[in-house]
């Protein structure tokens, strides 16, 4: 199979599945509406998604790797297309919580799993536009969930969003199972040789330091994305709606990345694309401290995304060479790294807020950003151990 071919395989299910993690955000008001509950519970639903995400990794990344990584993504396609399609059906906001739970641990075995395959497929020299590739549908994914889910809901209502859903996971299973019908049958898990891959990768420098570096540089990017609609709206910048408009920067950042990265590893190299991404995303977070108005927050948020996919798809192509006989399993503790980071971004970001405000906050993300920018480039410029 050709590399534009398995992109084209993968991007499917890349988009299905992060339009589909993302469209519950805006359609919160009008589920809460709907089933009789309150808006701030229904919120609670992206982490019933985002946790169960997480936490599946390190236990998907070995399955992968002993069973064969087509066919655990042809399972948890087809799991999750069963949850959304469950979820048309939802008659209370209690039965879409448990729905919600396994939708996420079985979304954990789409885009990581895809990592991993683009990585046992394509050379090294490739991998890293490959994977930016495949990054397009993941971005186009998730701003399609955050930005039109909401639209959509007006006229088909939740309940059409999640039976567009499951069309598009359909057609994402269809395109899988096709593409990948003459994949090789994987062996057998065994839990032992498992812990033994973990050991391995564990034990390797390079690894524990792109996990370390995934982790803190999720915590300082992702950590303002919840308060940017609030700050708005208290500085007096604009409302909800602005603030959507505002936060897609971020993806139109990453699109652009998308179409300049092969003219970044010809003419600067890994490691000025690391210090480049540093420094862009320091700079978009002292922005982000400073403005007030939606506008100049959407140019922080592309300066952002271009930042963060500079370091981040590099972070993804060195991961996927850590353990060449193990790469589910690194990429597994790669996302893994990369939501807790988050996770903990968004508590520090608000205990910031709280004593010692926006500016001081942003400004001390912006220099931990840009020291993971400076110190990775120094770090994996040198030639492995």
């Amino acid at each position: 199979m050709s590399s534009r071919n398995l992109i084209l395989i993968l991007s499917v299910s890349g988009f299905a599945t992060t339009f589909s993690s993302r469209a519950i955000e805006p359609m919160v008001g009008v589920i809460a509406r709907d089933l009789n509950s309150i808006p701030q519970t229904v919120a609670l639903l992206s982490a019933a998604f985002a946790l169960p995400y997480a936490f599946i990794q390190p236990i998907l990344g070995p399955i992968g790797d002993a069973l064969g990584k087509e066919r655990v993504m042809k399972v948890a396609l087809s799991l999750l297309c069963l949850m959304l399609a469950g979820s048309f059906f939802a008659p209370n906001v209690e039965t879409l919580f448990g729905l919600r739970i396994i939708a996420g641990a079985a979304a954990g075995g789409a885009v990581p799993l895809s990592i991993a395959l683009i990585g046992d497929r394509v050379d090294m020299s490739q991998r890293q536009v490959a994977l930016s590739r495949y990054l397009v549908a993941v971005i186009i994914g998730q701003l399609a969930g955050s930005s039109l889910a909401g639209l959509l809901a007006e006229w088909i209502g939740w309940r059409g969003v999640f039976g567009l859903s499951t069309i598009m996971m359909a057609c994402a299973l269809a395109a899988t199972v096709i593409g990948f019908r003459g994949a090789l049958p994987g062996g057998r898990f065994d839990p032992r040789t498992a812990i033994l891959r973990y050991r391995d990768i564990l034990s390797n420098p390079r690894a524990l330091f792109l996990f370390g570096s995934v982790f803190v540089e999720s915590s300082a990017i992702f950590s303002v994305f919840p308060y940017i609609a609030p700050l708005l709206e208290e500085r007096g910048g604009g409302g909800a709606m602005e603030a959507g408009f505002a936060i897609g920067g971020f993806a139109i950042g990453g699109l652009v990345y998308s179409a300049l990265v092969s003219w970044m590893l010809r003419r600067l190299g890994i490691g000025r694309i690391l210090v480049g991404g540093g420094f862009f995303a320091a700079l978009a977070l002292i922005i982000l401290g400073l403005a007030g108005n939606w506008k100049l927050d959407f140019a922080a948020l592309l300066l952002m995304g271009l930042g963060f996919y500079m370091m981040h798809n590099t972070f993804q192509a060195q991961v996927t060479e850590v353990a060449p006989g193990a790469r589910a399993s690194a990429v597994a503790l790669h996302a893994f790294s990369f939501f807790c980071g988050q996770a903990l971004g968004v508590v520090l970001m608000g205990f910031g807020l709280r004593n010692i405000g926006l500016t001081a906050s942003t400004m001390i993300a912006a220099a931990v950003i840009l020291v993971v920018g400076l110190n990775a480039s120094y770090v994996l410029r040198r030639p492995k151990a």
